[in-house]
């Protein structure tokens, strides 16, 4: 995979994006996952360097072919394809600013243009703040919707990995009472197919697909509601057709523990917290007497995408950003599961 070229969006300059870059190419040889460039800010990325004293070389290069000129030598350097389209005494850190989430929405845009043209097989997607775009006029609400607006994709899924477990989720930023009325054949039935594609990327000597149902119990037989009934089991039956092996609708209490334990890959949820909380309650480790995270991990990937997109599985940490504790867990997983896929 030596030749392929993936790339890292710096993410809101604001955030933790610029330190967990730094961090992960510090602390990790990515030799094995390909070619590897940054786009975003040079003066951003050295500035957080020199206040958190991380030890990594940057190269400011102009394009993709640069990178490609590059000798091995320069194999565990960054490579910062710089836009220069935001100082450091431009914002502040840990705070919500129109700039910076124009720049944040410039390093995903310059992303998949180069992903339109062929030069990158993969991209890795740093943490961006929602309100931030929003100032910034960007009208979707955050990476997943803006990739598939721009290549124009009509069925595509949020999925969260970490190691061998995996949530996809048929809805994900809208209100919980949009999330319900999304519940629909269709949409449950092409998650799955989607999942089910995704298991199969990853060469897996089983891909087992749980479906999680909406209401608790998985609606009990009607009692607690029609959806299980009406929409998803349907939807299952006509995924089963298309030899696709998967069960359910599950209770959504219990269906998770039972995937983590290895009797399914891959769980289909229902809306944005039913899949997020139980993956980041096993990825996300908190120390409250030391108020610091010991471990943030888990993956965020695009599926249906005509390029491969993986991200960080948090956010920017306005809390924590420029304070030097930020821990690039995530950001070196979703660049080696890119590897991966590619």
């Amino acid at each position: 995979m030596g030749n392929n070229i993936m790339a890292v969006t710096m993410g809101d300059p604001a955030g933790i994006g610029p330190e967990i870059v730094l961090k992960a190419f510090s602390e990790n040889n990515f030799s094995k996952a390909g070619r590897l460039v940054v786009i975003g800010s040079l003066e951003v990325l050295k500035k957080t360097k020199e206040q958190n004293g991380i030890n990594v070389e940057l190269i400011k290069i102009s394009d993709i072919e640069e990178a490609k000129a590059l000798s091995a030598d320069t194999r565990d350097s960054i490579k910062v394809l710089d836009l220069d389209n935001i100082k450091f005494s431009d914002y502040r850190i840990g705070q919500i600013q129109k700039n910076c989430g124009r720049a944040a929405a410039d390093y995903i845009y310059r992303g998949i243009e180069l992903a339109r043209r062929g030069e990158l097989q993969a991209l890795i997607t740093g943490p961006i703040h929602k309100e931030a775009l929003k100032l910034a006029g960007i009208k979707e609400a955050g990476h997943t919707e803006i990739l598939a607006s721009e290549f124009n994709v009509q069925n595509y899924a949020m999925l969260l990995a970490e190691k061998s477990f995996s949530i996809s989720h048929v809805s994900t930023h809208v209100s919980l009472k949009e999330a319900c009325e999304l519940v629909k054949e269709d949409r449950v039935f092409q998650v799955i197919k989607l999942t089910d594609e995704f298991l199969g990327d990853l060469n897996l000597d089983k891909k087992k697909i749980a479906v999680a149902g909406l209401n608790p119990h998985a609606g009990e037989h009607g009692l607690f509601g029609q959806e299980e009934k009406q929409e998803i089991k349907p939807a299952l039956d006509r995924a089963a057709g298309q030899n696709i092996d998967v069960e359910g609708p599950f209770p959504p209490d219990t269906i998770f523990a039972r995937a983590r334990a290895g009797e399914f890959q891959a769980v289909v949820a229902m809306y944005h917290d039913q899949g997020h909380i139980p993956m980041k309650t096993v990825g996300f480790q908190f120390d409250a007497k030391k108020d610091s995270w010991l471990a943030v991990s888990g993956v965020n990937v695009t599926l249906g995408l005509p390029v491969i997109r993986t991200s960080v599985d948090h956010g920017v940490a306005f809390d924590i950003a420029g304070k030097n504790r930020a821990r690039p867990d995530s950001l070196k997983e979703a660049v080696m599961l890119a590897g991966e896929l590619v």
